[in-house]
């Protein structure tokens, strides 16, 4: 079983304008991951049913190191700067890993 390292990230972002600005940089960030971050096993973004202007990551990463290099790439640093142009508020929750099913088992 894979224990990881991993957190939850609650976006309320400002209207809908700002959601279709922020879906856009976080397309482009999901390319520099998925390029760059072999340490990220998941890095999941929903929107949230009723909820719009609601985006919700769930971020998964091999270890602690492998977080703080995602925190310091190029693509992340731009995404973090970036963001507080259509976000009203962030809520973060760090998990840990009770067990898994599927294919991070």
């Amino acid at each position: 079983m894979t224990s990881g390292f991993g957190l939850v990230v609650r976006f309320t972002l400002c209207d809908a304008e700002a959601a279709e600005a922020f879906d856009a940089l976080v397309t482009k960030t999901l390319e520099g991951i998925q390029a760059h971050e072999p340490g990220t096993l998941a890095y999941v973004v929903h929107t949230v049913a009723d909820e719009p202007n609601t985006r919700l990551f769930y971020e998964l990463y091999a270890d602690r190191e492998a977080f703080d290099q995602h925190e310091r790439q190029e693509h992340t640093r731009h995404f973090l700067a970036e963001r507080e142009k259509y976000v009203t508020d962030v809520e973060v929750t760090f998990v840990q890993s009770q067990g898994s099913a599927g294919a991070w088992s």
